[in-house]
């Protein structure tokens, strides 16, 4: 089933028109890795203990099924399991499956947010999203599920409310450290408006004693506009943006 374990040198955009999307067998984990496994995420829970071990998804593999079709294997985790990702040698490490919005301005930028201190990558810049969760057992794993989950976080973390239908699959990222994430183009929106959005959603979760999961957005155009960003930034934003930037060239 594709390639699971191959960790790419290098973030890849891929061109995928149709996607779809079948359960794997959860991963093994030998009794040695699960103890360096849980000695990881306890390091980790005790430097944040925002950290919440919840259902989680991995990739299992990708398989191209005909010219821009892609096939994802998924399997049934928990955030813990990510911890193996840190372990020397581990065998069954799986990469993550997330989502994210591309979210255009009317004048061509891209909105990015920063990751605020409660989260498990404070400081760093990404576009709008999250880890995928497992369905119950009465939905089915397919791209409208993808689609709702980017929409929800889309609006938990920035205030803008799309309907899952107006977004658009745009493109697969695997990024150096193998991770799989789904990107939906969402309709272009004024940048007055994804600011207000966004400081009335900082402001509710402010009043109701919550840290919001983005401390700070930004409006981008360009890869050189990363480098003017406080802190670092997820591997693939910066191939996202000079791809978004080329195709508005071209049109």
């Amino acid at each position: 089933m594709g390639e699971p374990l191959v960790r790419p040198s290098r973030v890849e955009l891929l061109e995928v028109h149709q996607l779809r999307l079948v359960e794997a067998a959860a991963p093994w984990v030998s009794p040695e890795d699960h103890a360096a496994m849980n000695r990881i995420w306890g390091q980790a829970v005790q430097a944040n203990p925002t950290l919440f071990d919840g259902p989680a998804v991995a990739c299992a593999g990708l398989e191209w099924e005909g010219p821009n079709n892609m096939l994802i294997a998924w399997a049934k985790t928990t955030y813990r399991y990510f911890a193996l990702r840190w372990v020397p040698g581990a065998t069954s490490w799986l990469p993550s499956l997330f989502v994210s919005v591309v979210q255009p301005t009317d004048d061509g930028c891209l909105l990015v947010g920063r990751m605020s201190s409660s989260t498990a990558a404070p400081g760093r810049w990404q576009l709008p999203g999250g880890s995928v969760e497992p369905p119950d057992d009465r939905e089915p794993f397919d791209v409208g599920l993808l689609r709702r989950h980017a929409a929800r976080e889309l609006i938990e973390e920035t205030g803008i409310d799309t309907a899952p239908d107006d977004l658009t699959l745009w493109c697969v990222t695997r990024g150096e450290n193998g991770n799989i994430g789904v990107l939906f183009l969402a309709p272009h929106r004024s940048a007055s408006f994804l600011r207000e959005r966004f400081t009335a959603v900082v402001s509710s979760e402010t009043t109701l004693g919550h840290t919001p999961e983005l401390d700070q957005i930004a409006l981008v155009r360009s890869p050189a506009d990363l480098a003017c960003l406080d802190g670092p930034h997820v591997d693939y934003l910066e191939p996202v943006v000079r791809r978004h930037a080329q195709q508005r060239s071209e049109s």
